[in-house]
């Protein structure tokens, strides 16, 4: 999670959420856009891990900066709950995607 700590507090594009082909460029699929946010909102993002499409990505923002980012899997029996990923869980999901999410939030925030 460290290489994405220069992230936070980095306003981001509302345009370029918004912009659903360049986010599927990067293996994403928006699951909540709030339009617009409010001043504390957070937006939504899915992606597959392990072959399922059960890896959420959530961007807290404040004021259109970005404040927290939580990766976590999907309940498939409740969509509304999703759990931590565990250590090696993130591990391997950023050897996988690492360079794809950070060009995803490089995207964001331009």
């Amino acid at each position: 999670m460290e290489r994405f700590k220069k992230y936070i507090d980095k306003k981001i594009s509302l345009e370029n959420i918004k912009d659903s082909r360049q986010v599927g460029s990067f293996g994403l699929r928006c699951r909540y856009l709030p339009d617009p946010p409010e001043d504390f909102d957070e937006f939504e993002f899915v992606t597959d891990f392990g072959g399922k499409e059960n890896l959420g990505l959530m961007v807290t923002i404040e004021l259109m900066r970005i404040k927290k980012v939580f990766f976590g899997m999907i309940s498939s029996e409740d969509p509304d709950v999703i759990r931590p990923l565990t250590e090696s869980e993130l591990g391997n999901f950023f050897e996988e995607r690492g360079d794809q999410m950070v060009s995803f939030f490089d995207y964001i925030t331009a």
